[in-house]
């Protein structure tokens, strides 16, 4: 299921599954309602975007009333997260995924997010899309995540990234999957429980943020996916951004972790992660990885109507 492209006009819905609004965000959050109204665009916010009644954010029944708020009004023609966070998985037992089901449209985001994207996919089958936040468009100093947006979601410009991005071949191959990930930490809570996710054959694609994120805390969470059947299942891995003091690489992590037990192909790029190089990857289409290639990873199937 993929939803439609955007036009000028339309409303582009914000909503915080995950951190709220605070004071520091506001000088990017305006800067960014300018950018898109100047665009040609409408912005709408969730009703609880500001609401800190948790010292945290607010209540995450709350947070999936925006949600489901969102995929039903009839004017929101696509839905962003405002930021990132730590804890958007607290919303998903309050998630209609009727609601989403019967009323298909953009929703996209990153980081935290990556636990919201993959599991409304996974439950009712809509593309979503690891991407910019709202936040983001402006407030990385480059245009990068913007320029992005408008390529994919209003000149439905089929293909991820960009035809300079640069791939480094990790191990040679070639497979054909959907694609599911994020952000690495948030990924590796949807591999088992109540809402463990089908990663049957699917090309992974997994990014780290740098300075938060140890390599002895990557290395635990490789090897939990490891130790759940993650990598038994995939047909693909798709390496992303991770820049840590140390000069750790995450393909070398993974690779200590995977060693030569594994035979899919495996690809590294820095074009999407915690960085200004956004690439929309859209989550639950299908795509191809061909490490003869120059760009190594190419969508197979149209992305929106």
């Amino acid at each position: 299921m993929i939803p439609e492209k955007l036009k000028k006009g339309d409303y582009i819905g914000v909503i915080a599954p995950s951190n709220c609004i605070e004071t520091d965000d506001l000088e990017y959050i305006n800067a960014s309602i300018a950018l898109m109204e100047s665009s040609g665009f409408k912005i709408k916010f969730g009703n609880f975007v500001f609401e800190n009644t948790l010292k945290y954010g607010t209540d995450p029944v709350k947070r999936a009333k925006d949600i489901n708020l969102m995929f039903k009004d009839p004017e929101v023609k696509a839905i962003m997260c405002v930021k990132g966070g730590e804890d958007s998985n607290s919303c998903f037992d309050y998630i209609d995924f009727e609601i989403i089901k019967n009323n298909p449209k953009i929703i996209c985001g990153f980081s935290d997010n990556t636990s919201i994207l993959d599991v409304i996919n996974d439950k009712t089958g809509l593309v979503t899309f690891h991407g910019p936040t709202f936040k983001s468009l402006t407030s990385w100093g480059t245009i990068t995540a913007y320029e992005q947006f408008m390529k994919t979601f209003v000149k439905n410009a089929n293909e991820i990234g960009d035809r300079e991005d640069e791939y480094k071949t990790i191990q040679a191959g070639e497979a054909e999957g959907l694609l599911v990930g994020g952000n690495l930490s948030l990924f590796t809570k949807l591999v088992c429980g109540k809402y463990k996710i089908n990663i049957k054959n699917k090309i992974l694609f997994l990014e780290e943020l740098g300075f938060e994120s140890m390599p002895e805390l990557v290395n635990s969470n490789i090897y939990y996916l490891k130790q759940n059947g993650v990598f038994d299942e995939i047909a693909g891995l798709w390496i992303g951004n991770y820049e840590h003091p140390s000069k750790i690489s995450l393909e070398e992590i993974i690779m200590n972790v995977l060693k030569d037990d594994y035979k899919f192909p495996i690809i590294k790029s820095d074009n999407f992660g915690h960085i200004d190089k956004k690439t929309v990857i859209p989550i639950g289409a299908r795509a191809k990885i061909d490490t003869t290639k120059d760009v190594k990873i190419e969508l197979v199937e149209n992305i929106l109507l």
